[in-house]
């Protein structure tokens, strides 16, 4: 059969097609008739095949991109998806999230092993050799004086509540690109993603240092801790994801490294989907409690509040092994006396 006469044959079909799709598009699938829906299948299933035969024959290029679109069209409206429910992304956020990580406590130990060692690394860097600041401190911090900073903000002249709040949009969207890079770079063989929890953490090291030079430790902790362990936990969980993917690809169990990975990778982006809530707390408080320093609120307060916070953080990632725990002693005290 020629192109053309091809073409002639099949328009009806696809423009009954194409006049069912538009009226379900606009009342719905419901707005159809019992008979309609048929027709709407039959006519997909065999615009589907008209496709394939245009396709084949290399036909036009216009023919060809309309019945692709017809095609995609009808797909999506008879298989839309399962649309996730408000219950399961909270059952998730509830209970799944501390069931996964607890399941994955190996990786998340190892990231944060990870990061606290490039912390001891930049602290002892700049102990041992302050005129290494150029390579261990974060730019931004290198002509910055603590005593003046402590000083600026301790007679009011630090930020705004309005410049609090572009900050702290400003480092949410920063410690979520952060926690991503972490969890890309497990496709590295988790290479990048050690490098990249390592830097964060003696950044971090070589920063308190500059601080604690100056007699500020106190400062800079209360500084630091009220929204740092959220967002240091989200981080370090985001680097788990990452050495997640990597165990795809390094110990693939006997299966085929694509399909490894492929596994592994849905364990690793529930992780980091997973963190979400936890960079949501760190950004409020970063915003505000954060950069609120003495004598508007003391370095007792604040360190309490961290911990705090911090406790509460932990009692809800512990929450599955604690229940497991809970669930182990009822037993034990449930069976009989030998």
């Amino acid at each position: 059969m020629e192109m053309a006469e091809f073409i002639e044959s099949r328009r009806p079909r696809w423009e009954q097609l194409e006049r069912l799709l538009d009226a379900s598009e606009l009342r719905g699938l419901r707005g159809l008739s019992l008979e309609e829906a048929r027709s709407l299948g039959k006519l997909y299933r065999a615009v589907s095949s008209d496709l394939l035969w245009v396709r084949a024959r290399s036909g036009s290029a216009d023919v060809s991109a309309y019945l692709n679109d017809l095609v995609g069209r009808a797909y999506a409206l008879t298989y839309p998806g399962r649309r996730p429910r408000f219950a399961d992304v909270w059952a998730f956020v509830s209970r799944g999230f501390p069931a996964l990580l607890h399941h994955e406590w190996r990786m998340y130990a190892a990231a944060l092993l990870l990061f606290l060692a490039g912390l001891g690394f930049g602290y002892l860097g700049m102990l041992v050799d302050p005129d290494a600041a150029h390579f261990l401190v974060p730019a931004e911090h290198l002509d910055l004086d603590p005593v003046k900073r402590a000083a600026t903000e301790a007679s009011g002249e630090g930020m705004t509540t309005g410049q609090q709040a572009m900050f702290s949009s400003y480092l949410f969207t920063h410690n979520i690109q952060v926690a991503f890079l972490a969890f890309a770079l497990g496709v590295t063989l988790g290479l990048g993603t050690a490098v990249m929890l390592f830097v964060n953490g003696l950044f971090l090291g070589a920063l308190a240092q500059v601080y604690a030079a100056k007699g500020l430790a106190g400062w800079f902790w209360a500084w630091i801790l009220p929204h740092g362990i959220p967002e240091i936990t989200a981080i370090c969980i985001a680097g788990a994801a990452g050495l997640v993917i990597s165990r795809g690809l390094v110990a693939p169990k006997g299966l085929p490294r694509g399909q490894a990975l492929r596994k592994e990778s849905v364990t690793a982006v529930k992780l980091l989907f997973g963190t979400l809530a936890l960079f949501v707390l760190a950004g409020c408080i970063e915003g505000t409690v954060s950069q609120i320093h003495p004598p508007k609120l003391s370095v007792a307060f604040k360190v309490t509040f961290a911990l705090v916070v911090g406790a509460g953080v932990y009692a809800y990632l512990l929450s599955d092994w604690l229940r497991g725990a809970r669930e182990k002693s009822r037993a034990l005290d449930a069976a009989p006396a030998p």
